[in-house]
């Protein structure tokens, strides 16, 4: 048996061990991105074998920490892929504004930027105070930086061009204070937005969704997880209720699709068939796609 086969076997063990140790499963991960990780998280603490390391998580929590740190994936940005922004505002905001309350979740909301993005969003579609955002990630530290709101001012630059590109209305120096070298959320964009610790792998529904995005996370799961999560958001939709996910994702091979028609095959945003009611918006029109 050659080295790489039995770096396989270790990296099977390890993951095992994470799951039975500590409860979070990337089992299902896809090999490719785990692969990645494992090399990163290995040159990263210069251990030379994948059993030493596995050794050290399942005795030094605090070890395990800095592994989950890597696994996290935290690539967002503020109005990130601004299309699908535009897309939600012309598309979708038409069809939420019929209800006298809206229920959110956006999973895997990493630091929090997108979240602050969509509630921004419905603020200046005067839907934000009728809304509750339910924003989760299995990682409690990226999920304390969403909390707090607090980004780099370095940054600003492209949130603006962003934010103007995604259609806003306003100014988006309107939503932050800058300090320093940082910029912080205002408080009138968190009132509403609920952050919990929320694991897809393993974790259950959350029901009667409006609108579910996540974004660019499912990329790295493999086919059977995949499915999990699709079972997940559909159980969670309300009927009539809108799915977003990354413009590399889609809904199309899945076993669920034929339960859901696109508004737009390219940004990857789905709604759930109303079981032969009309799916028409209240003024006639239809859904591109």
């Amino acid at each position: 048996m050659d080295r790489e086969a039995i770096e396989e076997i270790e990296v099977t063990l390890m993951l095992e061990g994470i799951f039975q140790r500590y409860g979070y499963d990337f089992r299902h991960y896809s090999p490719a991105s785990i692969w990645r990780r494992v090399r990163h998280f290995m040159a990263k603490t210069g251990l030379e074998k994948v059993s030493e390391a596995t050794a050290r998580l399942l005795h030094d929590p605090a070890f395990f920490q800095q592994l989950l740190e890597d696994f996290s994936i935290s690539v967002t940005e503020m109005f990130r892929d601004p299309e699908v922004y535009a897309l939600l505002r012309r598309e979708v905001i038409p069809f939420l504004r019929t209800y006298p309350f809206l229920k959110v979740w956006h999973a895997g909301c990493a630091s929090g930027e997108e979240v602050y993005s969509l509630a921004i969003l419905l603020k200046e579609e005067g839907l934000y105070e009728r809304t509750t955002i339910y924003a989760t990630d299995f990682n409690e530290l990226v999920l304390e930086k969403a909390r707090q709101g607090v980004y780099h001012i370095r940054d600003v630059k492209k949130y603006l061009d962003n934010y103007q590109r995604a259609g806003g209305a306003g100014s988006l120096h309107d939503y932050f204070d800058a300090h320093y070298d940082s910029v912080i959320m205002a408080k009138s964009l968190k009132k509403n937005i609920t952050f919990a610790r929320h694991n897809l792998v393993t974790d259950q529904v959350f029901g009667e969704m409006h609108l579910i995005l996540c974004r660019n996370v499912m990329i790295y799961f493999d086919r059977s997880l995949q499915s999990r999560v699709f079972n997940l958001f559909n159980e969670s939709l309300s009927r009539g209720g809108f799915l977003c996910l990354g413009k590399k994702e889609t809904l199309r091979f899945s076993h669920i699709a034929d339960q859901f028609q696109a508004v737009d095959k390219t940004m990857q945003v789905y709604r759930k068939q109303t079981n032969g009611e009309d799916n028409s918006f209240p003024d006639g029109s239809s859904l591109s796609g």
